[in-house]
């Protein structure tokens, strides 16, 4: 059986950074060789994999790493989720991933689980709590809407902001983000409100 491919994925990785692009290719190549009946698609801006009108997998590429997320991982030998989406971990070249032959099984597994009809499961570690940086808290006292909103979140919702300033490498990258906050919290937003809708 051919494998079904979408023209959206050969553009997201035409456009993905130069070391990533190797990846996704690896990635889509193993995924159809593992479930050569799996439908490509673009869900939340990122490819993703459809068997039986169900998501398979989905990866993506980011500016240093790329990731990959099997749907299905009860039962998955592989769990390296603590810097990145996906249960492989930050991926930042073929070196990173399992075998090809053993990342086709991981994918086989899956996929016999999705039609065995087995429910996605999640297996979250609670995390630890993540104070907000004086800069944030200082940003947010001069905005009462937005100090109001973000108290309001549950601690996931806050957690989102807080990580993604202090995620930022450079001074000129944190202030942008300090100020993006405070307008998108002003106006009740979440950090990924824009997926929200997906």
């Amino acid at each position: 059986m051919a494998a079904s491919t979408d023209p959206r994925i050969d553009a997201y990785i035409e456009k993905a950074p130069e070391f990533a692009q190797p990846v996704l290719t690896h990635l889509r190549a193993v995924i159809h060789a593992a479930c050569p009946e799996a439908e490509e698609t673009i869900k939340w801006s990122r490819p993703h994999f459809m068997l039986d009108g169900k998501i398979l997998a989905g990866m993506s590429a980011f500016k240093a790493h790329c990731a990959l997320h099997l749907w299905q991982r009860e039962g998955l030998e592989s769990d390296k989720n603590t810097e990145a989406m996906g249960q492989f971990g930050r991926i930042e070249s073929l070196k990173d991933l399992p075998t090809k032959s053993e990342l086709k099984k991981q994918i086989a597994t899956a996929a016999e689980l999705l039609r065995a009809g087995a429910k996605r499961t999640m297996k979250h570690e609670p995390r630890p709590l993540l104070e907000a940086p004086a800069d944030l808290l200082t940003a947010l006292t001069a905005n009462a809407k937005a100090r109001r909103t973000f108290e309001g979140f549950p601690p996931s919702k806050q957690r989102d902001y807080v990580e993604w300033i202090l995620e930022a490498k450079r001074a000129e990258t944190r202030e942008k983000r300090l100020a993006q906050s405070v307008e998108w919290l002003s106006e009740g937003k979440a950090r990924h409100w824009k997926y929200e809708a997906c």
